[in-house]
């Protein structure tokens, strides 16, 4: 497909401002599914812990094509714990959209994913969200997004910023707030007109800077990221590059583009496309997939560091392997160390002088999901209360806080 006809964008915002259902909406209107097709609710929540608590936990990729244009679209969270896995996806893409409640308006976490939008230069679409309800106030919330903007440094060709207003769950978008009617056609629009096709060099020597990782039982690692140079066929042989290290040789076994939710083989994919690409069991994100006469690597992700820690030591009561089948520490170690692939945020140490790993994230439910997982697939140990992070500045001990908003009826 040629590069104009090429839209790389996330979905960013605030837990429960309806980026899920928001995607869902463009993926049937853009018209991806037949006219008797059952579509699941919420479709990119494909982990059974996101649909049992209603939140977005990973970054998911998927696509749809509009007017014979390829839009990549990236889900992300909207809770402050997962954070990592929104720094992670935003060197994958072009653009993106803001998505804000109609109601509450801008809230901590639209701070903080816009601020890292807005460290990358990406234009921005502001999307008011859930207009349908009875209490939506969007003129206040549009100059609350303004300031905010304001606030954040942004440049003047990104204040003027396009806006929206939608009702995901009623599948509209409209130009004018007072309109309660529609389809998703102005939407579309937007996204074509307002995100620019993927930059880079369609001749250049390839690159791919890895920003996700996904797991084939017949495949092994999938690295997933976007092609900024050149392209990439079945069977090429390429170099794994990070700054500072020897690169490491591999092939490409297979390349999938993303097709709705899912992901489709392809024999070659081009600049400014989002791949899945198998053969290489040693990737890591952050590092770089380059041409081997041309090595260079390109910029690593940043993410904040964690925020509290626990303590994970295999379990040594009396009722040691009653709930689990995985309870040394050998198991533990190695199912930690394998977390820390796809989740940039977590960090895992060794504790020194007795058995057990500190583990460290960005929050408390960051932690809990990771031990609700583990749970579920047969992992028995303990933890340790969490423990919050203090930081030394100029001789300063400095404790982390947060910001919480309480509604009050």
């Amino acid at each position: 497909m040629e590069r104009g006809l090429v839209r790389n964008i996330a979905i960013i915002a605030h837990v429960d401002h309806g980026k899920t259902t928001l995607v869902d909406q463009l993926f049937r209107q853009s018209g991806m599914f037949r006219d008797n097709q059952v579509v699941e609710e919420r479709l990119m929540d494909s982990i059974d812990i996101e649909r049992e608590r209603g939140i977005t936990i990973a970054s998911k990729n998927g696509s749809f094509i509009y007017c014979n244009h390829y839009v990549n679209i990236v889900d992300t969270p909207g809770h402050a714990d997962f954070g990592g896995q929104v720094e992670r996806v935003l060197k994958m893409v072009d653009g993106a959209l803001l998505l804000v409640d109609a109601v509450e308006g801008p809230m901590p976490q639209t701070y903080f994913v816009l601020k890292k939008a807005l460290a990358l230069h990406l234009p921005i679409i502001v999307v008011v969200n859930k207009i349908d309800k009875p209490a939506a106030r969007c003129d206040w919330v549009v100059n609350e997004v303004f300031d905010l903007f304001v606030k954040l440094d942004a440049p003047d060709h990104i204040l003027d910023f396009p806006i929206i207003y939608t009702s995901a769950r009623d599948g509209y978008a409209t130009h004018d707030h007072h309109v309660r009617e529609g389809t998703m056609i102005p939407l579309f629009e937007m996204i074509i007109d307002s995100i620019p096709p993927p930059a880079g060099n369609p001749a250049g020597p390839f690159q791919m800077l890895v920003s996700s990782l996904s797991y084939s039982q017949f495949l092994g690692r999938l690295a997933i990221g976007k092609i900024t140079s050149g392209k990439l066929r079945i069977d090429q042989e390429v170099v794994i590059s990070r700054a500072g290290s020897v690169p490491l040789p591999a092939g490409i076994k297979k390349i999938y583009k993303f097709r709705g939710a899912e992901m489709v083989e392809t024999d070659e994919a081009n600049m400014g496309d989002i791949v899945a690409v198998a053969g290489m069991d040693n990737i890591t994100i952050g590092e770089t997939l380059t041409d081997p006469l041309n090595p260079i690597p390109l910029d690593g992700i940043e993410v904040d560091p964690p925020t509290v820690s626990m303590n994970f030591v295999p379990n040594d009561s009396p009722f040691y392997g009653k709930e689990g089948r995985f309870v040394t520490s050998r198991h533990l170690r190695e199912r930690l160390f394998r977390e820390t692939l796809s989740d940039v945020a977590l960090i895992v140490e060794e504790l020194g002088g007795v058995q057990g790993y500190k583990v460290s994230g960005r929050g408390e439910l960051h932690l809990s999901i990771l031990i609700e997982k583990m749970r579920r697939e047969g992992y028995e140990f303990h933890v340790t209360r969490p423990q919050v992070i203090w930081k030394e500045s100029r001789g300063k001990r400095l404790e982390r806080f947060e910001e919480l908003t309480f509604d009050v009826d």
